[in-house]
């Protein structure tokens, strides 16, 4: 699961601190991995978490990759950064699945699994709510929820959750019936995914029965038909759900696609289930994938900022960076930029009006306001949660701005996070945030700064009331806040956006190839969409399709899915 990214104020704050505090030796790496050669087999940009799968497996393929990355470490929208000793996500922050292994694995475990790469955990199973009926530890699992919503939400509600779990958990059988890691984009994926899996898909139609099997067909359609369906209506069920959704996807319920929701319950409301954290931070997830990636002889450049993408006779051929430089791709560029971003990055007269038009009139999510907090941990309860989700308002929507903060405090379970008796602090606002609300304005202005203090109250108001007692503004030694036009220059997002607000069964996300031969995009902007997850499988997806069915065969082979 996942949601959120960039980095506040950081531009500035996080290079002029990196700059006066990193060791000789890191520079040494940092300077060792900004360094490219003039060709490659396949040009990944961007080294966000997809781009970082895409690259990884093609070189676990034993493909000639190069990751050019912008910035001067890995990981895009999932990065960290050290300010005074405290590591911050400046990204995802709420994960599952990440330790699992097998066909029905999460996407970016199976990549893991296939890189050989591990990635310690801590486990747990519950955040703090915080909403508008009251305040309650949420468990994960199939029964401890119930309690919670016979307290605040009565036994109607306890009905009619019961009746969709019943429903749907079932459903998770075809939803996870083929491993992600199984498809591809061309179609070789009759052999990799339909043939190799239809016994264990078959099997799982038949366990299902003909009701459940006959409810399979609305995996790929809205959420909310199924809640329809079933006639659930109380209104703290259907808001809970939109919240689970927006967390997920940022869309609402009437948006998000069924097979994505009824995933995240198969890991979230099932017997045994757990939440997991990096013990290391979201940045051991890029680490991880970096390693893998390096293992198998890929390369991945930092400060390499790609300025065009090249087009001869209406084929990708490679890309040119910021610096004059051209680096030759022999074999695909894979594009792991926003679609809005990579448009910018061809040249205008080798696309097709229709392909430039319909990423014009795609809508997109609203952009983020984050805070980031060092302080000391004195004074402050023992028993401090890692998460902590604030609604203000049901009536105004989930997705409305300025109403649903997130709050991530991972030295809780990680306290290497932050230096010795203090706390490191993530507060979001997830999509929310109106990016018409920033444009034009000059970031060293008194009104740009005024404008950043008001928007962030509604989080600092939330961070006072997760964490308590003995918590103090003044008191904290780090205070950030990152608002669109951070997301907009920091992370190359344009408008900073979380991503495209398609809605399931009106629209669907793009595929992984575009009218340019040899160009190919994953990532966010691409099929199966938003979250760690999501960008995973999008990245595996194109490694997949560049390689030949028998190699991709082998694959599945020795990771014994």
């Amino acid at each position: 699961m996942s949601m959120m990214m960039a980095a506040p104020n950081l531009v500035r704050c996080y290079s002029s601190y990196r700059n006066a505090v990193m060791s000789d030796a890191s520079k040494s790496k940092s300077k060792s991995k900004s360094k490219t050669d003039g060709e490659a087999g396949v040009v990944v940009i961007g080294s966000g978490i997809g781009g970082l799968c895409c690259g990884a497996l093609l070189a676990r393929y034993e493909e000639d990759v190069l990751v050019l990355e912008s910035h001067d470490q890995p990981g895009g929208a999932a990065h960290s950064f050290d300010i005074k000793g405290y590591k911050f996500d400046s990204g995802p922050s709420l994960f599952s699945g990440l330790q699992s292994r097998g066909p029905q694995a999460n996407p970016l475990a199976q990549v893991l699994d296939a890189l050989g790469e591990s990635l310690p955990c801590a486990s747990y199973d519950s955040w703090m709510v915080y909403i508008p009926e009251g305040q309650f530890l949420s468990r994960i699992g199939p029964t401890e929820f119930f309690k919670d919503l016979q307290q605040y939400a009565g036994p109607n509600a306890v009905h009619e959750w019961r009746k969709l779990l019943e429903a749907i958990l079932p459903l998770s059988t075809a939803a996870m019936a083929l491993p992600p890691l199984s498809i591809r984009g061309d179609w070789g994926v009759v052999s990799t995914a339909a043939a190799r899996y239809a016994p264990s898909l078959l099997n799982s139609f038949l366990q299902m029965g003909p009701r459940n099997a006959l409810g399979a067909t609305k995996l790929l359609r809205p959420f909310s038909e199924i809640l329809d369906d079933l006639h659930l209506k109380d209104p703290f069920i259907r808001n809970w759900i939109d919240l689970l959704s927006f967390l997920l996807a940022g869309v609402k319920a009437n948006a998000i696609l069924s097979a994505e929701m009824v995933y995240m319950f198969a890991e979230w409301y099932k017997p045994g289930c757990s939440l997991e954290y990096p013990l290391h931070g979201s940045a051991a997830i890029v680490d991880a994938l970096v390693r893998g990636l390096e293992k198998f002889g890929g390369r991945i450049s930092l400060q390499s900022h790609v300025e065009k993408i090249v087009v001869e006779n209406d084929r990708a051929i490679g890309v040119k960076l910021r610096s004059g430089q051209f680096v030759r791709a022999k074999k695909a560029v894979v594009s792991n930029a926003s679609m809005w971003d990579t448009l910018k990055l061809l040249p205008k007269e080798v696309v097709p009006k229709s392909y430039s038009d319909r990423i014009k009139t795609t809508p997109q999510c609203d952009s983020f306001m984050h805070l980031h907090l060092g302080f000391d941990a004195e004074g402050i309860r023992s028993d401090l949660g890692i998460h902590h989700i604030v609604v203000n308002d049901w009536k105004r929507g989930v997705d409305a701005d300025q109403n649903v903060v997130l709050i991530s405090i991972p030295s809780v379970l990680s306290p290497n996070l932050a230096p010795l008796g203090k706390h490191v602090l993530h507060a979001y606002m997830p999509g929310t945030e109106p990016f018409e609300l920033w444009e034009g304005l000059d970031r060293r202005s008194a009104e740009y700064r005024n404008l950043k203090a008001e928007r962030s109250e509604v989080m600092w108001r939330a961070v006072e009331r997760a964490v308590g007692e003995g918590f103090s503004r003044e008191k904290c030694e780090v205070k950030l806040v990152g608002s669109p036009l951070t997301h907009e220059r920091f992370l190359r997002r344009n408008r900073g956006t979380y991503g495209a607000a398609m809605e399931a069964g009106k629209d669907t996300f793009p595929g992984h190839s575009t009218p340019i031969s040899q160009l190919y995009c994953c990532g966010d902007s691409t099929f199966p969409g938003i979250g760690v997850p999501a960008v995973a499988a999008s990245g595996a997806i194109v490694a997949n399709s560049l390689v030949s069915v028998s190699q991709h065969s082998n694959l599945l082979d020795a990771i014994g899915i």
